[in-house]
């Protein structure tokens, strides 16, 4: 009788080392944005491109992406991360500067698009700063911290200068300077930073020193846009204009004529929005199913900001739930890695800082496709169209495998060299009877 032989599938995830549930999360998220590029916007079949088209640049980006993780995943060390992380704050903060003193046109350049400097474009191929910056500061911190608790910084020798030096001049930093770009990217790496922080030891002093410092510089950024006229700091006084925006569109959407100047303004206001509202309502329990969106064609972020609505209009509700489950699932591993990762605090605050991220932007997303909170511009990880953030995301879960890596090896390492309770099974029950 010939053995039974597992499926190809199974035969391979028993050869992969790491968290096998994190290497299942990070190949759904994979599958669910091939198939949703496939079918998630009109907008992206300019140029005369097909739907194809899309698909097999898609899956360009994701082989890109796997290959990323494979080589981290193969980084046994954890002390490699540990001395390249240390350079992480000096990359952040070249790349933001670069984008404030970079021309707006040239071969080199950082290109106004939208009314910001998000991007660095060297020979027309983009660098998306701030999707550096996300996870980078995740590492820097990880480093900083470590290095703070266990006296490894040799200069200054006041740990009270260490501490502002080191973790939170750097901070308030790149805050700042992600915030001249970006409002949503501003309080979403913030956040992070801060939990990085919280979770490292700091005080609750320092904390405060940080979060008031941080809202001094915002206002004196606004200030600086208002003496300006708009010229300087424009994502401060737009950021500031959202939160405080008492208009009622609605009201001056119904109150005009049909194609009036204040109609068609209050109906771009309005219409993504809605018709990101629209599509959850109509996806109901089971979705229209693959292909038929019609919200597509309305939305023209709809394969960026709003990809959780186009999952929900054509999947329906047991679809918002798979793509919600996945993301809990890796908090929820992500754990269990930073507790058997062993005594390396370093390792702990990186894997919760990278847990943290992906999970905190999926999110923040979901919640802006809801209708809950202003829109932030922040993607669906590993699902919304964006190459750029797409490989990067990729570093993330290949660190996050390396790390599960080394934690279940430690594992299996410590069970090797216990003492079993029972030393002799079979000489046990016999001794019973």
């Amino acid at each position: 009788m010939k053995e039974k032989k597992n499926p190809w599938v199974l035969a391979l995830l028993n050869r992969l080392e790491g968290d096998k549930v994190i290497w299942m999360i990070l190949m759904m998220l994979v599958l669910i944005s091939v198939v949703c590029m496939f079918s998630s916007s009109s907008r992206l079949l300019e140029g005369g491109r097909t739907r194809v088209d899309i698909v097999r640049t898609q899956l360009m980006v994701v082989a890109g992406g796997l290959g990323i993780v494979l080589i981290l995943y193969n980084i046994r060390s954890i002390e490699f991360f540990r001395k390249v992380s240390f350079w992480m704050l000096p990359v952040s903060l070249s790349l933001l500067l670069a984008l404030r003193v970079l021309p707006a046109e040239g071969s080199i350049c950082a290109p106004n698009i939208n009314g910001a400097h998000r991007v660095i474009e060297i020979a027309g191929k983009q660098i998306h700063v701030l999707e550096i910056a996300k996870i980078a500061m995740v590492l820097y911190l990880g480093w900083a911290l470590d290095a703070f608790k266990n006296k490894r910084i040799r200069w200054p020798y006041e740990e009270l200068w260490q501490s502002i030096l080191y973790i939170y001049l750097p901070f308030v930093a790149v805050f700042v300077l992600v915030l001249l770009s970006s409002n949503s990217a501003a309080i979403m790496i913030g956040g992070i930073m801060f939990l990085v922080i919280l979770l490292g030891g700091g005080s609750k002093r320092d904390l405060g020193v940080i979060i008031a410092a941080a809202i001094v510089l915002v206002f004196i950024c606004f200030g600086i846009y208002k003496i300006s006229g708009g010229k300087y700091c424009e994502r401060i006084g737009t950021g500031i204009s959202r939160i405080f925006d008492r208009h009622d569109w609605e009201r001056q959407f119904l109150e005009n004529p049909r194609n009036s100047t204040a109609y068609n303004e209050a109906k771009d206001h309005l219409q993504q929005g809605y018709s990101a509202k629209i599509a959850i309502h109509e996806g109901g329990i089971l979705g229209k199913g693959p292909g038929q969106s019609t919200q597509r064609y309305i939305v023209p972020d709809m394969p960026s900001d709003y990809m959780y609505s186009f999952i929900v209009e054509e999947y329906g509700l047991w679809g918002a739930i798979l793509v919600l489950s996945l993301y809990v699932s890796l908090m929820a591993r992500g754990a269990i890695i930073a507790r058997d990762i062993g005594d390396s605090l370093y390792a702990k605050l990186v894997v919760a800082g990278l847990c943290l991220l992906i999970v905190g932007q999926a999110f923040l997303h979901m919640l802006v496709n809801i209708d809950i909170g202003p829109m932030t511009g922040q993607t669906l990880p590993m699902i919304s169209h964006g190459n750029f953030a797409f490989l990067c995301f990729s570093v993330a879960f290949g660190i996050l495998l390396s790390f599960s890596r080394q934690a279940r090896k430690r594992i299996a390492t410590e069970t090797a060299k216990a003492t079993p309770i029972i030393e002799d099974p079979v000489r046990f029950e016999k001794d019973e009877l």
